[in-house]
């Protein structure tokens, strides 16, 4: 009767059905329960509170918002300000990252030595407690704003923060970014073409001209044309703060300053071991053909050594995101300090907002993890592992 189990495939296949009903039952009884105790215990429930009027400030935000505003519109304004500091934390420690990691490789000896004991500084402490140390020590070397460092008469930066030029776009701006995409497409183009005459010939010609006017030389084009539709609001003092411009608070630059020092210790060493998994030769050959040891590394190494760091680059982007929720520690309005913190505490509803921070996080993890991963995919060698 049962001797199909003697079937490997069928046995294989009916234990995965079994699998999968034992995971449905238990999700099934888990959420039944949870909507049992809540009835029972008059839990409110539901994503109502989303309308509901916030009636606090949010003081970080580059959106519209007043304490009028609704729960969902903090949300947002939390949402933004993490995906701001993940993004430009990201790119910091990528540049640093990279520079840290090529020093720790550098023929000299000084140089190697200082990015070591960077990276066995700042790899080794808590990232809390780097987040309030950059945060305390910029409000006790920054000048008032009185004070200000000045860049230009354009920028200022005082123990309120750093104030930038905020660009005012005009309707015909739009104009300009359709010019861009149009001169990135071109570029793109552009790219095959060559590439292609490159396979065919041989010849390798030089195209940086033609991505410089595909891509600035288009959209700087149609900006004069139509009469510069994009201006400036500088900040300026007035009496004990600056007015106007665009405002970053001192716990955005700590909160970025930690994350981008912590991070960069980690892709350092991963593009350090991916640098020294390129064999020995390549750098040989490269210098035998004439290239300079900057050139060698540009388009010899790096190239290759970027295949094999790309993947633990991926988790230290992840984390970087992942540890931006640590900015509760220093007040910056991020998502989990508005709405798993302020929002929270105001309505109750704690399974519906922690669900909702965490399908966010959730969801920056996996499109990281599929831009970088698509970026590995175009890296790697044809051929190769296929």
């Amino acid at each position: 009767m049962f001797d199909f189990l003697s079937n490997n495939k069928i046995r294989f296949i009916l234990f995965q059905v079994v699998a999968v009903l034992i995971v449905a039952y238990v999700a099934y009884y888990a959420i039944s329960n949870l909507n049992y105790n809540i009835e029972r215990l008059g839990i409110r429930s539901g994503f109502d509170f989303l309308g509901i009027r916030a009636g606090f400030e949010i003081n970080e935000r580059l959106i519209a918002y007043t304490v009028d505003s609704s729960n969902l519109d903090a949300f947002y304004v939390g949402l933004i300000n993490t995906i701001v500091v993940s993004v430009i934390g990201i790119i910091f420690a990528t540049i640093l990252g990279l520079i840290i990691g090529v020093a720790r490789l550098s023929s000299n000896y000084l140089i190697s030595k200082l990015a070591e004991v960077y990276v066995e500084i700042f790899r080794n402490l808590p990232i809390l407690l780097q987040i309030l140390f950059w945060y305390n020590l910029l409000l006790i070397v920054l000048p008032s704003p009185r004070n200000s460092f000045d860049f230009f008469d354009k920028v200022f930066l005082n123990l309120r923060g750093v104030y930038l030029p905020k660009p005012i776009f005009e309707s015909d701006f739009s104009w300009v970014l359709i010019a861009f995409f149009l001169g990135a497409f071109l570029s793109f183009l552009i790219k095959r073409f060559f590439s292609k005459k490159h396979d065919e010939t041989g010849i390798k010609q030089r195209t940086w001209h033609y991505y410089l006017l595909s891509l600035l030389g288009l959209p700087l084009g149609v900006y004069w044309l139509l009469g510069s539709p994009l201006h400036f609001d500088y900040p300026s003092l007035q009496g004990f703060n600056f007015d106007g411009g665009l405002s970053f608070s001192p716990e955005f630059l700590a909160l970025v300053l930690a994350l981008s020092i912590y991070t960069a210790t980690y892709i350092s060493e991963a593009i350090r071991a991916g640098i020294e998994s390129v064999d020995n030769g390549q750098k040989e050959a490269g210098l035998a053909m004439g290239l300079t040891q900057t050139q060698t590394l540009k388009f010899v190494l790096l190239p290759q050594a970027l295949r094999v760091a790309i993947p633990p680059i991926i988790n230290q982007y992840l984390n970087l995101t992942k540890n931006s929720s640590l900015a509760a520690a220093i007040g910056y309005s991020d998502l989990v300090g508005v709405f798993s913190g302020t929002v929270l505490n105001q309505v109750g509803q704690a399974i519906e907002i922690i669900l909702m921070t965490m399908a966010v996080y959730l969801t920056l993890s996996l499109l990281i993890s599929l831009g970088l991963n698509f970026v590995n995919h175009k890296m790697r060698i044809k051929g190769l592992n296929e």
